[in-house]
């Protein structure tokens, strides 16, 4: 069985964001490095490996479950 990831969106100072889906545990540990004030956060995605300054961080959403757009079949 594999972790349960979460999909998360950072933004930053002038409007650029980044989006990845991760583990649970790496959100949470991103989280802690915001509280922290840490300088740096390396966040390892399947894409590879953001290194972010976190003084630019703006805001962070987290979303514990997938979205998904159109029609669903009902059983």
């Amino acid at each position: 069985m594999s972790e349960p990831s979460v999909r998360i969106q950072v933004a930053f100072e002038g409007g650029q964001s980044v989006g990845a889906n991760v583990p649970s545990e790496v959100a949470d540990a991103l989280s802690a490095a915001l509280a922290a004030s840490e300088p740096v956060f390396e966040l390892a995605t399947d894409d590879g490996t953001y290194v972010l300054s976190l003084a630019k961080v703006v805001y962070v959403r987290r979303s514990d479950r997938e979205t998904q757009i159109g029609f669903a079949a009902s059983a």
